[in-house]
């Protein structure tokens, strides 16, 4: 029925004067009113005659050969389906890249040996970064300014919160194709490198504000020229250790991509692996250098470091004639850059809603971490918590890192079968019941197993060898290591229960768990890291006193 039809019947059941035909257009008569010709006048029909035609049979017999047909030839390509299942088909073979598993099939035995060597270097990674942290925990300007002790677990925490992210977006990208193209793949890259560097100098800015504020809460002091020390070490720490962090990020990415190995199991560990011993390096040697060129006062110079000796004036100090500006133009520098890294990161529009959105999670993070840094501020002098230095790193970095890969495959695994804001049926939930994070069938499920049944072997691991390099400077009591194992599965199990926690509720919520999660998780792993560690220390320390007691006691009784 054409569009004149139409107009015809409308104008009919409107009770219309007159109804024009499918013919030339009526002339206007001289009195002004459209005057329509007898022989052009065309009574109106009654509505649904023609459709009032057809009959269920006849619906049925024009529905029911087609079918038929299609689902003969359905079948003929189930048939060939069958047949050349495994085979080759005009020189093509088929394979399965995308499961209800992950982007490749992965059993429990895979996901295994794809985490457990990242770990492993990653434990190698944290170990050597807690017998730097045990080192220059004695250098003097660790010793003068007792605030860099806060500022260690934020900036080393930087890993989880920047770089982890960093990872976990890329693999998230990969694993979903955004980053097959040579061209996107230059866009994603170069945007989110951008937005690492704007997000690490403005963290690196914050975290020595919160140190001397936490500092100044517990001492009630506060010295201004320790705050542009701190300021500028904090801030070209945190630039240096994220881009190169950044860059070796892309680059396992990218490999593991090409090697058919799932990022989402190897990034993270990796990233960790080098974090910590990279940043600590950083801030122990720009520390010392800002600390020699102060000017407080004459500085202790050791002749076998590498360090340039102090200028001293005519009043004693040691400074030079750029020291008092040095830390300033420091800081003023790589915060002038920040303009750059926004443009550059302007280019990608997910990155822009990072930017706008996405400091929450991270500055939040930041503040729990420095709890964390004043636990061990408050410790790591004290004789009973000798070897609080050493562990430090590794206990809040095995946390951190598998925390952070169970978070990367829920975000991945939600991407590639979800909506932002829509969560399969399975996952309804915002808070689970235990047994179903740990105990079911489900691929994250079963991921959870695995990374926590890598938590008590990888530890052990970690005590060895610490007990093979430093045995002396570390408790080698069976309680403190029965303790200390407990602490780090309790902390483990927190954060992998929390994960699927938040990703279901950051989900909901229509926002990345990549950049919402991670951040928050490594934050509270470091936190609860630390302060069960101290406890470890605590209770063992509390319980080798009792037995001494109970031991010299009887001993010095009558005879």
């Amino acid at each position: 029925m054409d569009g004149t039809e139409t107009r015809q019947r409308r104008a009919g059941e409107l009770g219309l004067r007159y109804t024009l035909s499918t013919g030339r257009l009526p002339r206007a008569s001289e009195d002004g009113p459209l005057s329509v010709p007898e022989s052009q006048r065309v009574s109106p029909k009654p509505l649904g005659t023609e459709l009032s035609r057809e009959t269920a049979l006849s619906i049925g017999l024009q529905v029911i050969v087609p079918f038929m047909f299609a689902g003969l030839g359905l079948s003929g390509a189930g048939i060939l389906l069958s047949y050349f299942q495994g085979k080759k088909l005009r020189g093509f073979s088929c394979e399965l890249t995308r499961s209800p598993c992950g982007v490749f099939p992965e059993t429990a035995f895979t996901l295994t040996c794809q985490i457990t060597v990242p770990l492993l270097l990653s434990g190698l990674g944290m170990m050597t970064a807690g017998l730097l942290m045990n080192t220059i925990q004695h250098w003097p300007v660790f010793m003068e300014v007792k605030d860099l002790l806060t500022l260690v677990p934020p900036l080393v925490g930087l890993k989880g919160n920047l770089e982890m992210t960093l990872a976990s977006r890329l693999s998230t990208a990969a694993n979903t194709g955004q980053m097959d193209d040579p061209r996107e793949q230059h866009g994603v890259i170069s945007s989110n490198l951008a937005l690492i560097q704007v997000q690490a100098t403005v963290v690196g800015f914050l975290a020595p504000l919160a140190a001397l504020l936490l500092g100044a809460l517990s001492t009630g002091e506060l010295d201004f020229e320790k705050v542009k020390l701190l300021c500028a070490s904090s801030v070209i720490t945190a630039f240096l250790a994220a881009f190169a962090l950044g860059m070796l990020m892309v680059c396992i990415v990218i490999g593991a991509r090409k090697l058919g190995v799932n990022p989402d199991n190897i990034a993270t560990p990796i990233a960790a692996s080098l974090g910590d011993l990279i940043t600590l390096s950083i801030l122990a040697f720009f520390s010392s250098f800002f600390y020699k060129h102060k000017a407080l006062g004459p500085a202790p110079y050791h002749p076998g470091s590498c360090l340039p000796p102090p200028i001293f004036n005519s009043m004693g100090d040691s400074q030079s004639s750029y020291s008092r500006y040095l830390t300033p133009l420091v800081c003023i520098g790589l915060m002038a850059l920040t303009p750059v890294w926004v443009l550059i990161a302007r280019k990608n529009p997910p990155i822009v809603k990072i930017l706008k959105f996405g400091w929450f999670p991270i500055i939040l993070a930041m503040v729990i971490s420095s709890f964390g840094g004043l636990i061990l501020n408050k410790t790591i002098s004290k004789e009973q918590y000798k070897g609080m230095a050493i562990f430090t790193p590794i206990i809040c970095g095995v946390g951190g890192n598998l925390v952070a890969i169970q978070t990367s495959r829920i975000s991945t695994y939600l991407h590639m079968w979800s909506t932002p804001g829509v969560l399969p049926l399975w996952m309804k939930k915002f808070w689970p019941n235990p047994c179903s994070t740990f105990c079911t069938s489900e691929i994250n499920s079963m991921s959870a197993r695995v990374l926590l049944f890598l938590v008590i072997p990888g530890h052990l691991i970690f005590l060895y060898v610490i007990y093979l390099v430093e045995g002396h400077l570390v408790p080698n009591s069976k309680t403190f290591v029965v303790f200390y194992l407990l602490a780090g599965l309790i902390q483990v199990t927190i954060l992998l229960y929390l994960a699927e926690v938040m990703v279901r509720l950051t989900w909901h919520q229509a926002l990345d768990p990549d950049n919402h999660c991670i951040p928050y998780l490594t934050g509270l792993g470091d936190l609860l890291g630390t302060g069960l560690l101290a406890l470890c220390f605590l209770i063992s320390w509390l319980l080798s006193e009792a037995e001494l007691d109970g031991i010299l006691e009887p001993a010095s009784g009558p005879p």
